[in-house]
């Protein structure tokens, strides 16, 4: 995940917290009620970011992956090759 892409996400998140809370504490209602809601407004958000870190983190595992295929597979390509050439040498030498 790029810096860019990971500020934005953090502050979307922050910024969508911050309106919660701002929305509930300003809303004219009793103590308790108010505390309820604040609850339940920061589990729903801290349910949210588990959900989208998850995704990300599910997301670079599939990217890391692709990339350990494509370097075990160029890795087993020079091998050959090399294998190849050496036994060409080997030839070539008559030995």
């Amino acid at each position: 995940m790029s810096k860019a892409t990971r500020n934005a996400l953090l502050g979307f998140v922050a910024g969508a917290a911050a309106g919660a809370l701002a929305g509930v504490l300003l809303a004219p209602e009793k103590g308790a009620k108010t505390r309820k809601k604040i609850q339940k407004k920061v589990k729903r958000v801290s349910e949210d970011m588990t959900d989208t870190i998850g995704e990300k983190v599910d997301n670079l595992k599939d990217q890391l992956n692709e990339v350990i295929h494509q370097v075990k597979d160029k890795t087993d390509e020079a091998e050959a090759k090399l294998k190849k050439e050496a036994k060409a040498a080997t030839n070539a030498t008559g030995k």
